[in-house]
């Protein structure tokens, strides 16, 4: 896959974290493990993100 298409992909990905994120503060009682593991999800796909970048 080129850099380009794997980029647009995690970004997609980084998105819909940043979403399900935001829905589950939204919650009247947030689960704070599933909250931990959007988190963690998503600084990974920021890593890989950023190396992508700088390549």
């Amino acid at each position: 896959m080129s850099d380009q298409l794997e980029m647009k992909r995690l970004e997609t990905q980084h998105q819909e974290l940043e979403t399900a994120i935001y829905d589950e503060r939204k919650r009247p009682l947030p689960d704070t493990s599933v909250l931990s593991s959007l988190k963690k999800q998503k600084l990974r796909i920021k890593d890989e993100i950023e190396r992508l970048h700088h390549g």
